[in-house]
């Protein structure tokens, strides 16, 4: 006749203080963002407490890369340029993904998965990259 499974039950004040254990990184965690914080506001509270307030009409000039200002301050701004912004963190993210990527893949038994999720990953970009290209957005005139 087989034996009965043995059964353990834990006490309930086990639990508590794996709780207790549990809160206290936590604590830890924001003790330390609590500390960085204070860093900061000190550091700043102490440069403005320390640094001299002489203003002069030169000093509250408006002022850009050692040029006096001319004309108005609105400048027109082409969208482009935000295309190719967002075209370059599309593309910083594949890179960025990639090194997770060639890890996974050389892990035994991941190879095959891996390698169909890279490609179609690969395929989405292709698709935004073909279709930024058709619209001509990528032409610089």
């Amino acid at each position: 006749m087989p034996e009965a499974p043995h059964v353990t039950y834990v006490p309930v004040h086990h639990q508590t203080t794996l709780a207790s254990d549990y809160f206290q990184s936590y604590s830890v965690v924001g003790l330390l963002a609590l500390v960085g914080v204070l860093f900061v506001a000190v550091a700043f509270g102490a440069g403005r407490l320390l640094r001299p307030v002489v203003p002069t009409p030169e000093k509250l000039l408006t002022y850009e890369c050692g040029v006096d200002p001319v004309g108005e301050g609105w400048a027109h701004t082409q969208v482009r340029y935000y295309v190719y912004a967002f075209l370059y963190v599309i593309f910083a993210v594949d890179s960025i993904f990639l090194f997770p990527w060639a890890t996974v893949f050389a892990a035994r038994g991941y190879g095959a998965t891996t390698l169909v999720e890279m490609f179609i990953f690969l395929g989405f970009l292709a698709v935004g990259l073909l279709y930024a290209w058709k619209k001509g957005v990528l032409a610089w005139a």
